[in-house]
């Protein structure tokens, strides 16, 4: 689908840049990319597309892998975010971001970019937002829910394929409802400091801490941030029993 060139949609941004992330869980501050799909537009045609799973250092949840299909083996054998992540932002480039629900896809890519000690600033359009200005009537205005409705092809919860699936309905919005006060990018903006990795002290706690209550840690040690690692202890004290007494501090 292209856009018509009509005085209407004059000035509508046609190149641009559609992004997806599929991830451990819902909240940045705790959770990681386990995928990244990106799509190419130019002048309303996609020109090229670009993904990578992502090693996130942990055991998938049984509800993670329901959803996306992705294997406990694909992400181990995927390269870390570290590795991925340069090559992801050299094709955001400096390109106007669209996404559906923009803002948590950003949110994880900029705290993974700030980790790594990347820049990362972009303005971006979200379809979700168009998409609840303009369709107001519809009960849901999911990606999967508004695909159906208007009949795109969408590989859904997978990175890619709901990359694809965006720039079709973006272009669908565009030519349907454009106005230049509701499509025009906006700075994206979500703060976070930087993370170190895990102190050799934690790690060591963490390994005490598991042989103490049996538990099994199910994240590479040496993947977690100081946040993570004191995180992942408080949580394994919380649930098996307060037996810090037993422990040395470190």
């Amino acid at each position: 689908m292209t856009l018509r060139m009509d005085g209407r949609m004059e000035g509508a941004v046609r190149d641009y840049v559609c992004v997806d992330l599929e991830t451990t869980g819902l909240h940045p501050r705790t959770d990681r990319i386990i995928e990244i799909g990106a799509v190419r537009v130019r002048n309303g045609r996609v020109v090229q597309t670009w993904q990578s799973l992502v090693n996130p250092g942990r055991r998938l949840s049984e509800t993670v892998r329901q959803i996306t299909g992705i294997t406990q083996e694909e992400v181990d054998s995927a390269p870390d975010i570290g590795q991925a992540l340069p090559e992801c932002l050299c094709f955001l480039g400096k390109d106007v971001l669209v996404g559906h629900s923009l803002l948590f896809d950003f949110s994880f890519l900029k705290k993974a970019a700030v980790n790594a000690g990347l820049a990362l600033e972009a303005e971006g359009i979200d379809t979700l937002k168009l998409a609840r200005r303009y369709l107001p009537e519809l009960p849901g205005r999911g990606l999967e829910e508004l695909c159906r409705r208007f009949g795109i092809p969408h590989r859904a919860h997978r990175a890619l394929g709901d990359a694809q699936a965006t720039a079709a309905l973006y272009e669908l919005l565009c030519e349907r409802f454009y106005e230049k006060n509701t499509f025009t990018p906006a700075p994206l903006i979500y703060r976070v400091k930087k993370e170190g990795p895990a102190s050799r002290a934690q790690k060591e706690r963490l390994l005490r801490l598991s042989a103490l209550y049996g538990a099994p840690l199910d994240v590479d040690l040496e993947k977690l941030t100081r946040n993570e690692a004191s995180r992942l202890a408080d949580q394994l004290i919380a649930r098996y029993g307060n037996a810090l007494k037993t422990v040395k501090k470190s």
